[in-house]
């Protein structure tokens, strides 16, 4: 007889692209977590030798060959073995290069499982660096090298898809993509018998996207019974993503297991004990015995006589089942907070400068990017608490507090050792309410903070033009042309980045902060200033300006989204002047105060941001052109629609519609060339403009006011506004 209860193990890793010894060590720490916990069984992330994020490096053979180098030193370290492991790797093939899982026990390996169904949209590229196996439920032989042919004693292992089967179960893999695809390989599996699924993932966070791929893991066993162990990458591996973790273990349809989607842990492991007889009493009360008796696919099984349980085990009466919990999932507030804030304490320890640096406008967006960092600080000081050795030691390097070996107690005495606010104010342009509210927020989180104005700069810059041409421009409230007061208001922006960048390079020697260095400037700019640059030719994000920086935090965040976490920060991080930023109206503050202008944001762009939000949304995740768009929003918008309570949208005639999405993508035209010099954003949102990584789009159109799909516009709204006469008439 064999045992039905199995301890089975799958984890979060925070690797590094390129990390060999670093990528190698966290996952053999991971095993021996694992097996002290009693785990048979232990899957870890996609590509976790490598790292995911190697992008283009995926070209080349040093990492092919320092993957198998990493591989070879697993297998040979004893303290891995005594359990089955599922690891991750880039392999190369008979010329082919493949995203594999090497399954392997004691040494051995028993199988390379070549990925089959590649990710290859919104940020994956897989198809560009990977080849897909083509050929299910066959395999082949994988000549090893050298190395590896000595440590597996043998010159050959079985390369492709099959599953491996123990002396009481059968378990297959699959990987990350191949979960979301429409016939996912664990259906096949499971009809063929298959108990236990492995899914190691690299699975990046967007805003509200875990209860989507909560419902898709949960399904997965739902439908055909089974166990599922889900393994994720956690944390910023070197790319504009960050890896929200989470793995699960998930038994019929119900998670078991949780581990965290946001942490400074470098390794997390999830284990639980599952019940083989569950799985096959669930499988026979559904309707699935007919299509498993008749079904065709059938997959090579590779016999191993290792035992995932035994008999000594199951009488162990302190021994159980895992019971089903109730899945956690984040508010968005929630989400931007620890996302935002473990991504930066990531970029920040393993970027080797001394801290950051942000423009503080006395603004929301800025306001925005100063409270995530302070909610970075928050993460470190708890993970502190806690005792984790590799942020401590971190912090050691980082932010010493007070002489050596003296770590800081709060959050805002972390935050005045790696975070620095500076308001660069114009006597003309600048409120004192501006400035009121960034000395207070700087107080408030507890940031190094610099005051100055950069007025005398102003001038001698502006005189570069007024002695070499003898012309002195000026503002539009002062009798300027348009082009004098976008000249003045670029000037000022883009003097802010060179004083951030100046500050950002001296501060830490001049404050004598361990280590020396440089601080990293952080970007401030919305996904709604992003997409919609300069709107009427005003400077809301001006090329090179102070939106110029090393990262920016925010940049696919939109304002809404924004103000409600700078609305829940006021309350959970015990901030009340956060209050005063939320009521504020948004002006860049680039154009002088006169007793009857104020510059606006909203009115200068000729929408609001909230229309901005929408624009976004239709134009990257619906994929509408600008004939399409108007045919969507002149219903949505509708003022003769009916509402339903808590509907806010916009109420507009067509010809206003028609207006608004003109003005959107004539200006979204002419200023796409500036998204190719976009700061690089934290990736959270489907619909982000960021043309490097994620929006592939022309940055040199034709005039949209002369284009067809203008056109188009116009015959469908003469169309509309002729139906609407007649029905009046």
């Amino acid at each position: 007889m064999v045992g039905h209860l199995v301890t089975v193990a799958t984890c979060n890793l925070n690797q590094w692209v390129l990390d060999w010894e670093g990528n190698l060590k966290r996952i053999i720490e991971s095993i021996q977590i694992a097996k002290k916990a009693g785990a048979r069984l232990r899957v870890g992330p996609e590509l976790e030798i490598s790292g995911y994020s190697c992008l283009d490096h995926f070209h080349e053979l040093d990492v092919y060959t320092h993957s198998l180098e990493m591989l070879r030193r697993l297998l040979l370290d004893e303290s891995t073995h005594g359990i089955l492991l599922d690891v991750g790797l880039p392999i190369m093939h008979r010329n082919l290069r493949y995203n594999c899982r090497v399954i392997c026990l004691d040494g051995k390996i028993l199988l390379i499982r070549p990925k089959m169904w590649l990710a290859n949209d919104g940020n994956y590229r897989e198809m560009r660096h990977f080849t897909p196996w083509m050929r299910p439920r066959e395999t082949e032989l994988f000549h090893l090298p050298k190395d590896l042919a000595k440590v597996q004693d043998e010159t050959h292992v079985l390369f492709g898809d099959a599953v491996i089967s123990t002396p009481e179960t059968a378990f297959g893999a699959e990987t990350c993509e191949e979960l979301f695809t429409p016939k996912a390989p664990h259906i096949d599996m499971a009809l063929d018998g298959v108990e236990i699924i492995t899914n190691s993932s690299g699975s990046h966070f967007t805003l509200r996207k875990l209860d989507t791929r909560l419902q898709l893991i949960m399904e997965a066993t739902r439908k055909s019974g089974g166990i599922y162990l889900y393994a994720n990458q956690q944390g910023c591996d070197g790319e504009r993503l960050y890896f929200d973790g989470c793995a699960m273990i998930i038994v019929n349809g119900d998670v078991v297991a949780q581990g965290s989607q946001f942490s400074l842990d470098d390794v997390e492991v999830v284990t639980a004990t599952v019940d083989l007889e569950e799985v096959r009493s669930y499988r026979a009360a559904i309707s699935r015995g007919l299509q498993a008796a008749t079904n065709n696919a059938r997959y090579q099984r590779i016999q191993t006589p290792f035992e995932l349980s035994s008999e000594e085990e199951d009488a162990d009466i302190t021994k159980r089942p895992t019971l089903p919990i109730q899945p956690r999932i984040h508010s968005v507030e929630e989400e931007i907070a620890l996302s935002a804030g473990c991504y930066l304490w990531d970029y920040l320890r393993r970027s080797g400068t001394a801290g950051y640096l942000v423009p503080l406008s006395g603004g929301i967006d800025s306001c925005a990017t100063a409270t995530i960092v302070f909610s970075m600080c928050r993460i470190v000081m708890q993970a502190l608490k806690e005792g984790n050795p590799q942020v401590v030691e971190d912090v050691k390097r980082i932010a010493v507090y007070n002489g050596a070996g003296v770590l800081p107690k709060t959050p805002q005495e972390l935050c005045n050792q790696v975070f620095t606010t500076i308001y660069m104010g114009m006597k003309k342009q600048s409120s004192r309410e501006t400035r009121q509210r960034a000395k207070d927020l700087s107080e408030a989180i507890g940031s190094y903070h610099v005051n100055l104005d950069i007025d005398d700069v102003y001038e001698a810059q502006k005189k570069l033009v007024v002695n070499t041409i003898n012309f002195e421009p000026k503002f539009k409230v002062e009798g300027g042309t348009v082009q004098e007061n976008l000249t003045l208001q670029c000037l000022q922006a883009r003097i802010r980045m060179v004083t951030a960048y100046e500050f950002g390079q001296i501060l830490p020697t001049a404050r004598g902060r361990p280590g020396g260095g440089s601080l990293l400037v952080l970007g401030s700019a919305n996904v709604g200033e992003v997409t919609h640059l300069r709107i009427g030719l005003r400077g809301y994000l001006t090329k090179y300006d102070c939106s110029s920086a090393d990262i920016n935090p925010i940049g696919s965040i939109d304002k809404d989204d924004l103000k409600r976490f700078i609305g829940w920060a006021e309350k959970n991080f015990d901030l009340p002047c956060l209050h005063d930023f939320l009521t504020a109206v948004p002006t860049a503050e680039l154009e002088p105060i006169t007793e009857n202008y104020v510059q606006s944001d909203e009115a200068d762009m000729g929408m609001t941001y909230q229309e901005l939000t929408i624009f976004g949304r239709l134009r990257k995740l619906n994929k509408l052109g600008p004939y399409a768009m108007f045919q969507r929003l002149v219903h949505d918008w509708s003022v003769d629609r009916r509402r339903t309570p808590g509907d806010d949208a916009p109420a507009y005639t067509p010809a206003q519609v028609a207006e608004k999405v003109k003005r959107f993508y004539h200006f979204y035209a002419i200023n796409r060339h500036k998204m190719t010099t976009l700061t690089p954003a934290l990736h959270c949102n489907d619909y982000s403009p960021d043309d490097n990584r994620f929006d592939l789009r022309p940055f040199l159109y034709p005039p949209f006011w002369k284009s067809w799909s203008f056109k188009r516009i116009d015959l469908e709204l003469a169309r509309i506004e002729k139906k609407l006469a007649n029905d009046k008439a």
